[in-house]
């Protein structure tokens, strides 16, 4: 029986990862038109790939996700290809960082809060209008 240790040794792979490192990669500045089947003969040259998903909104488009079976190779994916040409584009291959993702859904989501409460209350965004309105005077600007 093979540990995954043994196996690591084996594939000429020892020594820690660092922490960034997983399996899914964030890919940006990819041609707007590429197809998943090109996206699969790019990325599928470095190993298994599991999954692979394309932007496809406004803000998403040019970007891309490809999930690995094996962390190692999308190390090696992500060592090779960023900054590889697709189309006059030069690829920006990332770890995918979830605590990234979900400190901007937290900001996104106190956002909508604090618009909420600003309309329940009828509290506007403009400090100074605000303070015009509560002490019945119009401060001097200079």
């Amino acid at each position: 029986m093979t540990t995954p240790t043994m196996a690591m040794a084996a594939r000429g792979r020892g020594g820690k990862l660092p922490p960034e490192v997983n399996r899914i990669l964030y890919i940006k500045n990819l041609p707007y038109k590429i197809t998943t089947e090109e996206m699969y003969d790019i990325f599928g040259k470095f190993g298994a790939v599991r999954q692979i998903r394309i932007g496809n909104t406004a803000e998403t488009r040019g970007t891309a996700f490809v999930i690995y079976e094996d962390i190692f190779d999308a190390k090696n994916a992500c060592e090779h290809l960023s900054g590889f040409n697709v189309s006059n584009r030069y690829l920006v291959v990332l770890y995918y960082q979830a605590t990234k993702a979900w400190k901007r859904m937290d900001t996104d989501k106190a956002k909508e809060k604090l618009e909420e409460v600003k309309e329940r209350y009828g509290i506007g965004g403009d400090i100074e209008r605000e303070k015009e309105k509560m002490l019945g005077y119009t401060p001097r600007r200079t």
